[in-house]
């Protein structure tokens, strides 16, 4: 399940990219567009930053902007770094499957071809598809 954190970056992230103008966007105006607490969206901004998802300024004139163009970002991308794996089986989840019964497991072709769907699917849609602009 995508929690509220994967869910309200996107809605930030698309905020940013729609109200773009070479500024920094303050936090304080993406949340009173979006409807979202301004305390919950300052930590959604720091791990964005810290992901590489957008850039920030402090003082005045500060506030957050994208690093890229909208076409740019895959939803994908931005749901891992936001929520972490996307897998939907633990053993799929890291690097390596290191799983015992991975020779043997009757059900992980299925888990795998899964995976791919989500995978194809979010990497499919760029920030830029979702834009009402």
């Amino acid at each position: 399940m995508i929690s509220t954190k994967g869910r309200y970056a996107i809605r930030v992230l698309l905020d940013l990219a729609e109200n773009e103008n070479e500024n920094y966007i303050p936090l304080k105006d993406v949340s009173e567009r979006q409807g979202i607490s301004k305390k919950y969206l300052e930590i959604i901004a720091k791990e964005m930053v810290a992901g590489g998802l957008i850039e920030g300024a402090s003082g005045k004139g500060g506030g957050y902007k994208l690093r890229r163009e909208p076409e740019d970002y895959t939803i994908y991308e931005v749901l891992e770094i936001m929520e972490g794996s996307l897998s939907p089986v633990v053993c799929l989840a890291a690097a390596q499957n290191d799983c015992p019964r991975k020779n043997e497991c009757e059900t992980l072709p299925m888990w795998i071809e899964y995976d791919k769907m989500i995978r194809n699917f979010f990497e499919g849609k760029t920030l830029k598809d979702l834009m009402k602009k």
